[in-house]
């Protein structure tokens, strides 16, 4: 049931991710009427740091936005609402009065703050950040981020606590360059390290223990609600911003996995395994995450499990730009197929350290196995191969976690293109993977959000209905081949393990 007059007859969605940065237009029948997209750089000023640039995010998001309006032959006007979807963790300070940047961005997948980490948990505060926030202590989250900004821009903290200079993640960003406003969701907020995940805001202890002024942090609104306007300069009408998720949770909104039980991983930089555990969180006991997957005004709160892996389609990234072996992602399934096996090489992508469930900010990357018969096609596979078996590991930790064997397990990101990956990865799990039509499933879930917030679809049985299967993969490898395998993969990854820190 449409709120907004008939004129407004699509919904738009931002996808702001590490990569790169996507607008879609979505009709009612959530087919994509026109996409454009434009890769993001990222910067790497000293090992183990990453960082970009806030000023070219929002430049190439405006971009994108109108070029994608332009394509689809519509006036903005006829947008009933623009969602947003961003990469999260990424901590980004700007000036209020003047809207600048006063440090660039560091990326989620920064390192730089692991001794802070490693001193939280020495002073035995890993517990109550579990249970307060459902994380744990590790630099890939936001407030340390935050707290080195403090330590490291002459004069940040005071200004921020006078409310001078602000604080956000990629959404927030975009929130206040598109419309003036200082807010987030929860889904974010729940990413930071500040957040009550059960009480549903900012901690004063945790900003305490950060030291955190709250004056310079985002007001927390329900994910599926309209948060502004986009400025009228910006398109030349006033659009609702309307819906806000992180990446993960809009994936995991995209794939309808609405209830409890059902879930999704994304493979795009990283790999992201998400469980809808309903109403409640789940405590971990497997280095897993608890989350919020998304809020409603009515005060409808759904929660999730996640299991993030920080280096999956990077890897491919990197074999093509790093090494050079080669010229595109596309050409990786032929060539994992055209060798039987990966002739016993593994690769363990930790080139960021490792993520869940082993949680290693000083494991690096390695390739083993390597004899004078290994070709690229070898490598390819492997790399391939590594994107499976990471999922594996973090499924199985959060079938432990949860009491539950899943029954299935649905693929999106740019990765799930890849037949050869989906078969093995179906092979691997021993279980079906299913692989949705509209593979950029983020955006969708930003559509579908910011959708619902406007009254342009009804509820969610009605997004049910417009979601389609593309194919379902089989298993059809052995249990003793895939145990021989999965063996190999852990012996690889004990040698990856504590090596930066100079552990044997």
């Amino acid at each position: 049931m449409k709120t907004q007059g008939s004129a407004r007859e699509y919904v738009g969605a931002v996808d702001l991710g590490t990569s790169g940065v996507r607008f879609v237009v979505f009709d009612h029948e959530a087919k994509e009427v026109a996409a454009v997209y434009r890769e993001l750089p990222l910067s790497y000023p000293a090992p183990g740091w990453v960082e970009q640039d806030p000023e070219l995010m929002f430049r190439l998001a405006l971009e994108v936005a109108g070029e994608a309006i332009s394509k689809a032959g519509i006036g903005a006007e006829e947008l009933a609402a623009i969602g947003i979807t961003n990469q999260r963790e990424t901590t980004i300070v700007w000036e209020r009065s003047s809207g600048r940047p006063l440090a660039p961005a560091i990326v989620w997948q920064d390192r730089r703050t692991a001794p802070s980490c490693e001193k939280l948990r020495k002073l035995g505060q890993e517990v109550m950040l579990r249970e307060k926030t459902g994380l744990r202590a590790d630099p890939y989250f936001s407030a340390t981020k935050l707290e080195w900004l403090f330590a490291n821009v002459p004069g940040l903290r005071e200004r921020a606590a006078r409310g001078e200079a602000l604080f956000g993640t990629v959404d927030s960003w975009l929130l206040w360059k598109l419309g003036g406003v200082h807010a987030t969701d929860p889904t974010n907020a729940s990413r930071t390290l500040l957040f009550d995940i059960h009480r549903l805001r900012w901690d004063p202890d945790l900003l305490s223990l950060f030291g955190v002024p709250e004056e310079c942090l985002p007001c927390v609104r329900p994910s599926l609600s309209v948060f502004g306007k986009t400025k009228k300069e910006l398109f030349g009408a006033e659009i609702p911003l309307a819906g806000v998720l992180g990446d993960q949770q809009a994936a995991l909104f995209g794939q309808v996995c609405f209830d409890r039980g059902e879930a999704k991983v994304t493979w795009g930089t990283g790999a992201f395994l998400l469980l809808n555990t309903g109403d409640r969180p789940v405590e971990s006991r497997h280095g897993l995450l608890a989350t919020v997957a998304y809020t409603s005004p009515d005060g409808e709160v759904r929660y999730a499990l996640e299991g993030s892996v920080f280096i999956a389609g990077a890897a491919i990234q990197w074999l093509r730009d790093g090494l050079g072996i080669i010229r595109s992602a596309a050409e990786t399934e032929a060539l994992a197929g055209s060798v039987p096996s990966t002739d016993g090489v593994y690769f363990v992508p930790a080139l960021v350290g490792l993520g869940a469930p082993h949680w290693d900010p000083y494991a690096r990357g390695a390739i083993l196995g390597i004899t004078r018969g290994t070709k690229r096609a070898h490598l390819v596979r492997a790399g391939l191969e590594a994107i499976a078996y990471q999922t594996n590991d973090v499924l199985r930790a959060m079938e432990a976690d949860a009491g539950l064997s899943l029954s299935e397990l649905k693929v999106d990101g740019g990765a799930a293109a890849n037949n050869f990956l989906c078969q093995f990865q179906s092979d691997v799990l021993g279980i079906p993977v299913v692989r949705p039509k509209a593979l950029e499933t983020t955006a969708l879930g930003a559509a579908f959000a910011a959708g619902l917030s406007v009254g342009f679809w009804e509820d969610l049985s009605a997004l049910r209905g417009l979601w389609c299967e593309d194919r379902r993969f089989l298993p059809a490898m052995s249990p003793e081949e895939r145990e021989r395998l999965l063996s190999g993969w852990r012996r690889a990854l004990s040698r990856a393990k504590g090596w930066a820190k100079g552990v044997p």
